[in-house]
């Protein structure tokens, strides 16, 4: 007879489970991209020397990628009926935290709000505050607190479960305060890995970033090590077409690429 153990999975994983199955029928398309980032960590190191406050590199392209979101900004809106679009005004980003429940490590969301207006310090203080937040396996979303109705959802039927989930993006407002408009993961975080991954949401657009690489590229006519990062970009093709997402790729790599907001004092006025 084989040998086995079973293990029960925390309840917030419940909701992963869920948004899976919804997210699979979305209509996102994917692009594969890589950066050259060696200029902008530079940048980064260089400016976490001068300045008491520290900023981390996820909270730069956070800021980053709110902010060119924000120029394209129909790429984080909602479906809202058949051919009408919902635009927020703010970019709120959804970043994934991994967080340790009774020793399992679980990915739980927490909402980065109006991201394209925080600094990137203030951004940086907020993952920092979510790691070290106390996190337990009944609640759902880090630094909100859980509504007692939202704390039945873990005992309720697999297809009510996911009927919340359309119920959503059916009534985009819910959504938007729920969740945000963009999607941020980053597994570069947890481990390294050379390559790239795609998540699945339910987000208008998406970001799965993964780990720093140092390989040779080009660089006028001369072959250098440079640091490489390769992300994932999910977009949803309901809401922007094939020219405007281009065009918003093109722009998120000049910024990346360049160290948007990181050559003045104040990185807020560089945009």
């Amino acid at each position: 007879m084989a040998n086995y153990k079973i293990q029960r999975f925390p309840d917030s994983r419940i909701a992963s489970i869920d948004v899976c199955e919804i997210g699979k029928h979305k209509h996102h398309v994917t692009g594969l991209v890589e950066y050259d980032i060696t200029l902008s960590r530079k940048k980064i190191r260089e400016y976490n020397k001068t300045h008491s406050g520290k900023i981390s590199f996820n909270a730069w392209l956070i800021k980053v990628i709110a902010c060119t979101i924000k120029k394209y900004e129909t790429s984080g809106s909602y479906l809202i009926g058949k051919n009408k679009l919902i635009i927020f005004d703010d970019i709120n980003v959804s970043v994934v935290v991994e967080k340790d429940i009774k020793g399992t490590k679980v990915p739980v969301p927490m909402i980065i709000e109006k991201a394209n207006e925080a600094s990137i310090e203030s951004i940086t203080r907020q993952i920092s505050e979510a790691k070290n937040k106390e996190f337990t396996e009944k609640d759902i979303v880090l630094l909100k607190k859980t509504q007692r109705s939202e704390r039945i959802y873990y005992f309720l039927p697999g297809f009510v479960r996911r009927y919340f989930w359309k119920f959503l993006l059916k009534h985009p407002k819910v959504a938007y305060e729920k969740m945000g408009n963009v999607a941020f993961t980053s597994i570069g975080m947890m481990g390294k890995v050379n390559g790239w991954f795609i998540p699945i949401s339910l987000h208008p657009v998406c970001f799965g970033i993964s780990s720093i690489i140092k390989k040779p590229s080009v660089i006028d006519d001369r072959i250098e090590i440079r640091e490489i990062l390769k992300m994932s970009v999910l977009i949803d093709h309901d809401v922007i077409d094939g020219a405007p997402m281009a065009r918003l790729i093109s722009d998120l790599s000049k910024n990346i690429e360049n160290g948007l907001m990181l050559n003045s004092t104040n990185p807020q006025d560089s945009f």
